[in-house]
């Protein structure tokens, strides 16, 4: 399948530079003297200001040109201050328990020259916080925190109420905007505004070109030093995550955020000029059950607990995890990433128990009967597993599941719909069971509206409540160091455990396809790319002389 049209070809020669040449044929080798990467990415971002930025492609390309005030170290928790880096802000200090001042790097420039002041971050607070704007982060901004200038290099945020995670809300969720550029357009037009020029940061990366429905180029900011050895990036969008790995099979591109499933992975494995780099993800999956409706009425059959233990125990995680997404896949221990600061991302057991399962589901009144399927008077044991068309992933633990619970003698029925109908039913709470993902920030506050009664309008689509939980998760939010904050969650997740309003499937670790004249490249599992200026480039490619891969 021929996947680079002309234009495209003209594009990426452009800001390759005529100058540079290769060995071999396509853009991922064609400069490799002159530190030109390209990266193979599903989808193209709707967006690439940072506060309208709601696709994952759309944060990697933003993170390279806007600047936060300091960046979580891979792995820190937001409550450790310790654990925040130095970005556009070089140092910063606690006023009190409601207030932290930042002092800004000394000569930050904007891309056009202009000097970053205070009131560009004053104005960049304000903006996340704006309806007109509904920004992502504006529930952690709007009435939170207010940005006020001391002068023009510090400035000072002062927060509504205590909290542990005072410095991660005032550094995680808002990229610092120009307020030169964006001060003078009416917010409510930000979304519809298509000019290229104005989308100007104080990052390393400065935005090069951008050939909607092919690709987007960034250049280095010459005016940083030091400079990044990586000289351009360059964003060849596939359509879907087939044609993103043929461009890797192909060396059209030299970057595969995720290669996918065991035998994808296998087939860049056997291709020299790549290595695999694994790195444990912030996904974590699932099959959620519906505990209750919006009234909390209680569902006829899986409102039942020993109902969802049995499933559960009758469910071979480990198994299904690595058989599906690889053998680094994990089983969490509770619903969360591998990379969650609480440290209950750590595999749990996994008790594998079909004939404990059965003596449950016996004991409950759900037996056997003609074809061995179970029953309880005249009702037949039977559950519907929802899952998106848009995943195969999803499909294929459906339907292996599906199988599990046949032998255990539960009928199941799996529903593939499309993406807005999924949603639709979800929030409807038309289900009974579905196939689920979420991606982790690295606060662990999202467990609230995933998992707790406060989330019913939000993302607990399965209306599961226990007091207990929800009390020991809001103890643990609560929580000033990392020791006590971590056992806290880690008794919240026992809780949720036993209770079993899910069955959690599997923690994902993520495997990437990086070609070997790439060096000392290291991965920030929250955003892959936001290390890419550190990286460096053997411009000759070559593998390894004892022909290690």
């Amino acid at each position: 399948m021929r996947l680079r049209s002309a234009p495209l070809a003209l594009a990426l020669a452009a800001w390759t530079g005529a100058a540079c040449t290769g060995r071999e044929s396509g853009p991922a080798s064609a400069c490799r003297d002159c530190g030109t990467v390209v990266i193979a990415a599903t989808g193209e971002p709707s967006a690439l200001l940072p506060p309208l930025v709601v696709e994952t492609v759309g944060r990697d390309v933003g993170d390279l040109i806007y600047e936060r005030l300091a960046d979580l170290a891979p792995g820190g928790a937001p409550v450790d201050t310790s654990a925040f880096r130095p970005a556009l802000a070089a140092s910063w200090e606690r006023i009190d328990s409601l207030a932290w001042r930042f002092h800004l790097r000394p000569g930050a420039r904007w891309q056009d020259g202009r000097p970053v002041t205070a009131e560009d971050v004053v104005f960049s607070f304000d903006a996340y916080g704006d309806s007109l704007v509904d920004a992502g982060a504006r529930p952690y901004i709007a009435g939170r925190i207010t940005a006020v200038a001391d002068d023009s290099a510090t400035v000072t945020l002062r927060f509504a109420e205590p909290s542990p995670e005072q410095l991660y809300d005032a550094t995680w969720h808002v990229r610092i905007l120009p307020k030169h550029i964006w001060g003078a357009i009416p917010r409510e037009s930000w979304g519809a505004d298509t000019t290229t020029a104005r989308l100007v940061g104080s990052g390393p990366y400065r935005l090069a070109g951008w050939t909607h429905g092919e690709s987007l180029a960034l250049e280095a900011d010459t005016t940083r030093s030091p400079m990044p050895a990586i000289r351009r990036v360059i964003w060849r969008f596939a359509p879907d995550p087939d044609a993103a790995l043929n461009l890797i099979l192909t060396h059209e591109a030299d970057l595969l955020e995720q290669i996918g499933a065991p035998d994808r992975v296998s087939r860049v494995a056997g291709d020299p000029a790549f290595r695999l780099v694994t790195y444990p993800s912030a996904v974590f999956g699932f099959l959620a059950f519906r505990v209750a409706d919006a009234a909390g009425h209680p569902h006829p059959v899986l409102g039942d607990i020993a109902v969802r233990r049995a499933l559960t125990l009758a469910t071979d995680r480990p198994l299904l995890a690595r058989s599906i997404l690889g053998p680094a896949t994990r089983v969490p221990r509770g619903p969360v990433s591998q990379i969650l600061w609480i440290g209950a991302g750590d595999s749990a057991a996994a008790t594998y128990d079909t004939l404990r399962a059965a003596r449950i589901l016996d004991s409950a009144g759900w037996v056997r009967g003609a074809g061995g399927m179970r029953h309880r008077g005249a009702a037949p044991l039977r559950v519907d597993i929802m899952v998106p068309s848009t995943s195969a992933t999803r499909r294929n633990i459906a339907v292996a599941l599906q199988e599990a619970r046949r032998q255990l003698g539960v009928a199941v029925n799996v529903t593939v719909v499309d993406g807005p109908v999924f949603q639709e039913r979800l929030g409807a709470g038309r289900f009974d069971a579905y196939v689920g993902a979420y991606l982790d920030e690295p606060s662990a506050r999202g467990l609230a509206d995933q998992w707790t009664r406060a989330g019913w309008g939000a993302l607990n689509y399965g209306h599961y409540g226990n007091p207990a939980f929800d009390s020991l998760l809001a103890r643990a939010g609560r929580e000033r160091t990392r020791t006590r904050g971590a056992a806290l969650y880690r008794e919240a997740m026992d809780t949720i455990a036993a209770d079993a309003p899910a069955i959690f499937l599997y923690a994902l670790t993520n495997t990437a396809a990086v070609h070997r004249r790439l060096e000392n490249v290291t991965i920030d599992p929250f955003s892959w790319l936001a290390t890419l200026p550190g990286w460096t480039v053997n411009p000759a490619g070559r593998l390894p002389r004892d022909g290690t891969r």
